[in-house]
């Protein structure tokens, strides 16, 4: 892959080819976002055009500098060997870059010890930091670097991402994984073929079929089959969320091809017949308001009971 066949981040790839061009980029720079939105990517083909190299693989004159293993944090040692690296004169050309990833885990004293290499590193040493945190990054290093936020894919960027690389994927599983990924490329990744994202769909819309037909003792069990996915509730209430969506706009207009989650069309039909539109907006509302509980580190399990409860009374 080039740098300029990566999807997406078009602003920041503009940028950075400006700067190269002109020989006026920055020495230091963070590139913030979620986990799996590509800011390794980006990064490693950023560095790939600082050193003027074409294919995708190891080079000595590229560090990538990693958390320890069994560690939670980068601390002041792992720092002080990585300034040691850095001061080393490039080995194949004249330029070096370094990617520090996880950046948002350097302890604060790490940080200030890193902070002098960070305002003057050695001439021609290109530094990258990847944070999915900005906010425990100290001011003194954010004010140091040029920001780069990353922004989640459009749904065209995501579709062409998963069409280039998933080429066998077919194209109603696509417009799932789509919905779902937020615009996260990563996100995508994992749920292709995880057999957990798939039974989450089941269980999701086994929920809502049954909602008006089973009894507290069956409701309870459903739940605890929730429980046992707290790990992934934003994909649980998702899942929720974009079943609502679809029998809504079946509901209106009943147009298939709008439906998202188009392999369970015939359930959707079915949702359609039993649910009002007023009792539709209310479960939106019901699993809105569970979202905000479970930010709130609310327990899941009595997140997710209080949640069923409701939408069986609305």
């Amino acid at each position: 892959m080039s740098f300029e066949s990566i999807i997406g981040h078009n602003g920041i790839k503009s940028q950075i080819s400006k700067s190269i061009k002109l020989d006026k980029l920055s020495h230091a720079h963070i590139l913030v976002g979620e986990d799996g939105i590509g800011k390794s990517v980006l990064a490693r083909n950023i560095g790939f055009k600082i050193l003027g190299k074409n294919k995708d693989r190891q080079y000595v004159d590229l560090v990538e500098w990693r958390i320890e293993k069994n560690k939670s944090t980068i601390g002041v040692d792992s720092i002080r060997t990585l300034i040691e690296e850095i001061n080393k004169k490039p080995y194949e050309g004249d330029k070096k870059v370094v990617i520090i990833y996880h950046a948002h885990k350097m302890t604060v004293q790490a940080q200030n010890a890193f902070l002098k290499t960070i305002e003057e590193p050695p001439k021609n040493v290109t530094i990258f930091l990847l944070c999915e945190n900005m906010e425990v990054i100290l001011d003194t290093i954010k004010s140091r670097c040029q920001i780069h936020k990353l922004k989640n894919l459009s749904v065209d960027e995501m579709e062409e991402f998963l069409k280039i690389n998933y080429c066998d994927l077919p194209l109603e599983e696509i417009r799932v994984i789509v919905a779902f990924s937020d615009g996260i490329p990563g996100k995508a990744e994992k749920f292709i073929g995880d057999n957990n994202f798939k039974d989450i769909r089941n269980i999701t819309m086994e929920i809502l079929l049954k909602l008006t037909k089973v009894g507290t003792e069956e409701l309870i069990k459903y739940e605890k089959k929730l429980s046992n996915q707290k790990e992934y509730f934003e994909e649980v209430l998702t899942a929720f969320l974009s079943y609502i969506r679809d029998t809504i706009i079946y509901k209106e207009i009943e147009e298939e091809n709008l439906i998202i989650n188009i392999d369970k069309l015939l359930s959707i039909k079915e949702l359609a017949n039993i649910f009002s539109f007023n009792k539709l907006n209310g479960i939106i509302n019901i699993i809105n308001d569970t979202r905000e509980n479970l930010d709130r580190n609310v327990n899941p399990g009595l997140a997710f009971e209080v949640m069923l409860f409701k939408m069986q009374e609305v």
